[in-house]
């Protein structure tokens, strides 16, 4: 008997726990056509941008106020500001689109730090017909003068507002930089969140030494980047009453497996999505049922959390103690293992 791959992510039921993560990919049909037929269980579309937003909605602002201030018939001939379309309607029409197109449930995403044209967005998306949305959250804070506490209750409070402008299940994808994660993700949970996204990669900016200027630089990602979603999942599960999704370095069915391991709800793909394209969802789907078949797993919900923190058999392994066993029993390859380097690390 196959084994049971469905998993229930965000209140949703879905046939496995391949979920496409936001990425060019999902901004065109063809692609979402191919990803479903692949097998894929859910796609989050591309995020809106709050940039976009306030882009878009300054442009209108411009435009109204010049032309008003030139013909005096603008002032009956352009419509109310509250009626104008001032966001992407690109982005909704997609979002309805993909949701005409798909049996898989669809998920909107939006990208930015602060409330602005979120909530608007946010009930637009939902009008649109989407299953549920995942809140981007990106902030970079620069000021000495910010503290950690204020960044933390601006997220909140964001979370909090979207929560109450949508019934929607809402999803937040965040960053790693707390002191305390855990804390801040039990608070994002009381704030409203259905469900956590580990974990957001942020732009991480080069020096152009030829033109000295400063140049973006967000490579794909590589499978060693999975061990944080990895832990910090591990951690979060059963200590947190929040559905988990980890994202980031999966590129086989053994990063994702190892996701489920350590108790993710989903797991979210697409920088291997990228470079190999949708067949490497059945690739991903075929390597997890085949082990679950040579262990005797009956399904996937048996598996998931098994390893982590709180049903694993070596809660230290995922603390300070890890980290130095990792030390003393480093090895580099080809040297003698005889050796010993300062600090009584192995050589």
């Amino acid at each position: 008997m196959r084994p049971d791959l469905t998993t229930t992510y965000l209140g949703l039921r879905l046939r496995n726990p391949i979920v496409a993560s936001a990425s060019p990919l999902t901004g065109n049909l063809d692609s979402l056509r191919a990803l479903e037929e692949e097998g894929v269980a859910a796609v989050v579309l591309p995020s809106l941008f709050e940039e976009q937003i306030e882009h878009e909605q300054v442009d209108i602002h411009e435009l109204l106020e010049h032309s008003t201030h030139s013909f005096a018939e603008a002032v009956t001939w352009f419509p109310e500001l509250d009626d104008y379309n001032t966001g992407p309607g690109s982005y909704l029409e997609h979002l309805a689109l993909a949701k005409e197109l798909l049996d898989v449930p669809v998920i909107a995403s939006l990208n930015g730090a602060s409330v602005g044209g979120w909530l608007r967005y946010a009930r637009l998306c939902e009008e649109a017909g989407a299953d549920a949305l995942e809140l981007n959250v990106y902030a970079v804070e620069t000021s000495p003068d910010r503290a950690a506490e204020e960044v933390e209750e601006r997220t909140l409070a964001l979370v909090r507002e979207v929560r109450a402008a949508v019934s929607i299940p809402l999803a937040v994808k965040v960053g790693p930089f707390y002191s305390a994660f855990p804390h801040m993700a039990a608070r994002l949970a009381g704030a409203g969140a259905d469900g956590l996204v580990l974990f957001n990669r942020f732009l991480q900016p080069d020096i152009d030494l030829e033109t000295l200027e400063v140049a973006p630089w967000l490579p794909l990602s590589s499978p060693v980047e999975l061990r944080l979603p990895l832990r910090w999942i591990a951690i979060l599960r059963g200590r947190v009453d929040v559905d988990l999704a980890g994202t980031t370095g999966v590129h086989d069915w053994q990063g994702a497996l190892k996701l489920l391991l350590a108790g993710a709800n989903a797991v979210l793909v697409a920088s291997a999505l990228l470079r190999r394209g949708p067949p490497v969802v059945r690739e991903l789907l075929a390597g997890i049922e085949t082990w679950m078949e040579e262990r005797e797993y009956a399904s996937v919900e048996q598996l998931q959390g098994s390893l982590s923190q709180v049903s694993g058999p070596d809660p230290a392994a995922f603390e300070r103690a890890n980290y130095m066993r990792a030390l003393v029993s480093y090895a580099p390859q080809g040297s003698d293992r005889g050796s010993e380097t300062d600090g009584g690390t192995r050589g």
